[in-house]
């Protein structure tokens, strides 16, 4: 079969420019946006076309053939291209803190106020009392030491930016003491020693990986010493022989010879997790209250709110931190601010059935098992004789670096399609007008109800429609 014969079969690009859907879609993205896709459409099939005739398949499509496909492709690639890339997804992993989803999902009140912010200008830096400019951080200084009972308060964009501004400030060119069995690797192959390694301190590791006692930081100290620093192991733990020195014994040291004490937290939670059924984990007001003179944690984690990395503690430390130039390299924007503000209210006012991350973690097996039914019956509805619906009992995750090997049980909903496999089922999910992601278990395609919301019920049935 001659090559350029079939190839000539092509549509010409203003060929298609010409046609009504074509025309369709450039109202709808724009005269240059189109003919890209249209051209992009018309390059894909050709290399289809040149891949089939190399593997010696005979061709019998004609111009009209080759037309329709041009015009298929050019219909789903303009569709790609003016779609945003960072859009909705809808988590069904069960995986509570799903970093590569994009962590906490943020309550209503914080999302009215990001709007009312963003809408227009703001009193970002400006105090409406005195008339003159004003601090950023005074929007949720009041509010975190209301609420953990710190001197002082300052936000930065990230835990990991908060652990490097301290370090930088606090203890550049002079010596941190640290256990050895606290020297973690976070998201992403970063590793904490190696993110305080670029603050210029010296890191002084002490102990062994399983147990440190605190004779191991004292015989450590020296006239370079600057901090003693404590990092809690957020995402993963320790089981067997093993043991580590309290923030209160760190403390007393640190009066001892006059060396302040930090403690990076991580996974920051506002509450007493344990009070709902929960595996306890280390408060933010605990460490305030055991004497740490200053404290790091993350804001999208067990929090609930929008990525930020908080530092409270001593006021004449977070002086030195706020007066250090990184700050303003990795200073908080209006938009996490007004977010935050708003999730440190529902704190403040106890209203804790607000925050998404909570509600998710406590949500009760007699509701999962109602909210399952509710899903399986329209997702039959919708897949009829394709295939199967099958309610089963399951664990969901906290994740994020969060509450490491708790198990939560849950309820799921397993879709199989005699047609699809599950992972070519998972794939047509993700590529729906709402992305749907779940999970793959013995051979069969999970929603996890845990991390589902009402609104996304009724999506659901609908996503799993248009790709069937």
């Amino acid at each position: 079969m001659d090559k350029r014969e079939v190839l000539r079969k092509l549509p010409k690009v203003s060929e298609l420019m010409e046609e009504d859907s074509i025309k369709v879609l450039e109202q709808q993205y724009g005269r240059q946006l189109v003919l890209s896709a249209v051209r992009e459409g018309i390059e894909e099939v050709r290399r289809l076309i040149e891949r089939s005739l190399e593997m010696g398949f005979e061709i019998q499509a004609d111009e009209e053939d080759f037309k329709r496909e041009a015009l298929e492709r050019t219909v789903k690639l303009a569709s790609r291209y003016g779609s945003y890339s960072l859009k909705k997804v809808i988590n069904a992993t069960g995986v509570v803190l799903h970093t590569n989803l994009g962590r906490a999902p943020l309550p209503e009140e914080a999302l009215k106020n990001i709007v009312d912010v963003a809408r227009g200008y703001s009193n970002l830096e400006f105090d409406l009392e005195e008339g003159k400019r004003g601090e950023r951080y005074d929007h949720v200084r009041g509010l975190l030491c209301d609420i953990t009972g710190a001197e002082d308060a300052m936000v930065v964009n990230n835990n990991a930016g908060a652990v490097l501004l301290a370090l930088s400030a606090l203890a550049s060119g002079r010596e941190v003491v640290i256990s050895r069995g606290q020297l973690v690797e976070i998201g992403g192959s970063f590793r904490v020693p190696d993110v305080m390694a670029q603050s210029g301190a010296t890191l002084v590791e002490v102990g062994t990986t399983n147990k440190t006692r605190i004779a191991d930081y004292e015989r450590a100290i020296n006239d370079n010493t600057a901090l003693l620093l404590k990092v809690h192991t957020s995402n993963f733990k320790f089981v067997g022989f093993w043991s580590e020195v309290k923030i209160e014994d760190l403390k007393s040291l640190g009066l001892k010879y006059g060396i302040p004490v930090m403690e990076d937290l991580g996974s920051g939670v506002l509450i007493d997790l344990a009070k709902f059924g929960l595996p306890p984990e280390p408060t933010v007001q605990s460490s305030v209250k055991a004497g740490a003179d200053i404290v790091t944690f993350s804001g999208d984690k067990l929090l609930g709110g929008p990525q930020a990395g908080i530092i409270l503690g001593k006021k004449e430390y977070i002086e030195k931190i706020k007066r250090h130039p990184l700050t303003r390299a990795l200073r908080i924007d209006k938009l996490t601010l007004s977010a935050l503000e708003a999730v440190l209210k529902i704190y403040r006012n106890e209203d804790y059935e607000k925050i998404p991350v909570l509600k998710m973690l406590l949500k009760s097996p007699e509701e999962m098992e109602k909210t399952a039914k509710k899903l399986a019956g329209e997702l039959k509805k919708v897949v009829l004789d394709e295939g199967a619906i099958e309610i089963m009992d399951d664990a969901s995750a906290v994740g994020g670096g969060s509450l490491p090997g708790v198990e939560l049980p849950t309820k799921v909903v397993a879709i199989a399609i005699r047609t699809l496999s599950p992972d070519d089922l998972a794939k047509r999910l993700r590529s729906a007008r709402i992305p749907v992601i779940g999970r793959i278990k013995k051979d069969k395609f999970l929603l996890d109800i845990r991390t589902l919301s009402e609104d996304d019920l009724k999506v659901i049935p609908e996503m799993v429609g248009s790709v069937l």
